[in-house]
C-alpha cells in the first residue's frame, strides 16, 4: 500500500471508531481494527525506535540519551514533556477535555551485562557501573516497553474522540535497582503534575507473542538487597591453620541459608534467597581477609519476608561464630514491595481485553520477579500491571518437547523478544486498557 492510500485508510479506522457516541460502552471489535490499522502504519518508524534503543542502552540513572530520544518522540505528538524528573525520568502530559488522568509508564534502564543473542541489533555498548567496565544490554524487555509506550500515545491521540481526560505518560529510570519510580515521587510527581486517577504499566516475559496475562491482587514478589561481610584473618594458602578463613565461612552460609527456606518457610508459601555475587581475595594462595555477598530475598507475604530475614542473619552469625570469626556485617536493604494490582482496575481492563483478545487474555500466577511500580500504588494511586509474551508459540513447543534449546528468561544474555507482535500486542492492549479504564470513569461520573 502506497503511503497516501495508507493514510487514508487510517484515517477512515479511526474516524469509523469515533462514531461511537461519546462514553457510551466500547465498541471493542471496531476499536481493535482501528488500533490495527493506525499500528500497520506506524510500525516501521516504531521498529526504527526500538531497534536504536536496544543497540544503545544505559544504566539506572545514567538513562539521559534514552529519555531525551523519548522525550523527543513525545513533544512531536504533541505532549507537553517535563525532563530530569527523578533524575532522568520524563513526564509527559497531553490533555483532552475535563476527565480522570490516567498514568502509563514505561521504564528506561538496561542491565550491567553482555549481550549474546547475535542479532543484527545486539548492544556491544559498556559503560563504567561501580566503578568497573561493563556492558550493558537491554536484557530485561525495557526497550520492547518503551516502543508500545509510544506507539500507545500515537495511537490513542488518534483515537481522542473516544475519551476525555488526561493522559500522563511517564518515563521511570532505575526500575532495574528498584529505585527509580521512588525517585520521581521524592521530585513531586504527584505534585507538581496531576496526580492520576490510576495507574497502568506492562511488562514482557518468556511466553507466546500475541498473549496477555493478568490477575487481580499481588502481582510480584517483595525485593529486598542483601550484604553479607564475612570477616577472617588472611594468610599462606599453605597454612589455613594460622588464618581464620572467611571463603570457607561464606561457603558455609550460602549452602546453609537455603535451610530457611526448604525447613523455616511454609513450603506452600513463596520464599527466595538468591546469592547472585561474591567478591574477595586477589590469588589463589592467599586467604584473604573479608569475603563480601550480594544477594536479593524475594517473597510475596510480610510475614515470610519476616522470617527470611531473621532466619539470614542467624545463619551468617552461625556460620562465622562455627570458625570463632567476629560477627559479620550484615545489610538488608528495603526494596519494591509486591506490584498490588487493584480489583476496579482490572475488572475495567478485563472487560475489555477479554473481548478484544479471547482465550489469549489469561490469569497467571503471581510473577516471582519484582517491580516498583508497586511504589505508585503506595502512593495512593489503584493500579495495574499486565504482561506480555515475546515468543514464537513454536519456539516454546519445541523447548517443552525437548526437540529445541530451552527458552531464554529475561535477563539471560539470550533474551531476544520477536519486536513485530510483540510490540504490536503492546501498543493494542495499553491502548484498550486505557480506553476501558476511562470509559468506566464516566460511566461512574
Amino acid at each position: 500500500m502506497n503511503p497516501c492510500a495508507r493514510s487514508l485508510a487510517v484515517s477512515a479506522a479511526l474516524f469509523a471508531a469515533s462514531l461511537l457516541p461519546a462514553h457510551a460502552e466500547l465498541d471493542v471489535i471496531n476499536l481493535k481494527k482501528a488500533i490495527e490499522t493506525s499500528i500497520a502504519s506506524d510500525y516501521p518508524k516504531l521498529d526504527a525506535l526500538y531497534k536504536e534503543l536496544h543497540a544503545h542502552p544505559e544504566l539506572a540513572f545514567q538513562e539521559v540519551k534514552t529519555a531525551a530520544r523519548l522525550a523527543a518522540e513525545m513533544r512531536a505528538l504533541g505532549f507537553e514533556v517535563t525532563e530530569n524528573v527523578g533524575k532522568t525520568g520524563l513526564v509527559a502530559i497531553y490533555k483532552n477535555g475535563d476527565g480522570p488522568t490516567i498514568m502509563v509508564r514505561t521504564e528506561l534502564d538496561g542491565l550491567p551485562m553482555e549481550e549474546k543473542t547475535g542479532l543484527d541489533y545486539a548492544s556491544r555498548d559498556k559503560t563504567t557501573w561501580n566503578g568497573r567496565e561493563v556492558f550493558v544490554a537491554h536484557s530485561c524487555g525495557h526497550d520492547i516497553h518503551m516502543a508500545s509506550w509510544v506507539g500507545t500515545a500515537k495511537t490513542l491521540l488518534g483515537l481522542k474522540d473516544q475519551w476525555r481526560g488526561t493522559l500522563m505518560f511517564i518515563a521511570q529510570p532505575a526500575e532495574e535497582i528498584v529505585a527509580g519510580a521512588r525517585a520521581m515521587i521524592a521530585h513531586g510527581l504527584f505534585t507538581r503534575f496531576p496526580k492520576p486517577d490510576i495507574a497502568l504499566a506492562l511488562h514482557d516475559g518468556p511466553f507466546p507473542h500475541g498473549t496477555v496475562f493478568y490477575r487481580t491482587g499481588v502481582g510480584s514478589s517483595a525485593a529486598d538487597g542483601l550484604e553479607v561481610t564475612f570477616h577472617g584473618r588472611g594468610g599462606h594458602g599453605s597454612a589455613p591453620h594460622t588464618t581464620v578463613d572467611p571463603v570457607a565461612i561464606a561457603a558455609r552460609f550460602i549452602v546453609d541459608v537455603q535451610g530457611v527456606i526448604s525447613r523455616e518457610k511454609d513450603p506452600t508459601e513463596f520464599g527466595v534467597v538468591t546469592i547472585g555475587a561474591i567478591h574477595g581475595g586477589t590469588a589463589g594462595n592467599i586467604i584473604p581477609d573479608s569475603v563480601q555477598l550480594s544477594g536479593t530475598i524475594r517473597s510475596f507475604k510480610p510475614e515470610v519476608r519476616a522470617k527470611l530475614h531473621a532466619g539470614i542473619e542467624r545463619t551468617a552469625k552461625a556460620a562465622a561464630a562455627m570458625s570463632g570469626a567476629p560477627a559479620p556485617d550484615i545489610r538488608i536493604a528495603e526494596g519494591a514491595k509486591p506490584v498490588m494490582n487493584d480489583p476496579d482496575v482490572v475488572a475495567a481492563v478485563a472487560d475489555v481485553l477479554k473481548a478484544a483478545l479471547g482465550d489469549k487474555f489469561r490469569v497467571s500466577p503471581p510473577g516471582t520477579a519484582s517491580e516498583d511500580f508497586s511504589e505508585f500504588a503506595g502512593a495512593g494511586v489503584p493500579s495495574m500491571m499486565f504482561n506480555i509474551g515475546v515468543y514464537d508459540q513454536e519456539r516454546i513447543d519445541a523447548a517443552r518437547n525437548g526437540t529445541g534449546p530451552p527458552i531464554p528468561s529475561n535477563h539471560s544474555p539470550l533474551f531476544a523478544p520477536v519486536p513485530k507482535p510483540t510490540i504490536e500486542t503492546g501498543i493494542t492492549a495499553m491502548t484498550l486498557a486505557v480506553l476501558g479504564v476511562f470509559e468506566q470513569k464516566a460511566r461512574r461520573k
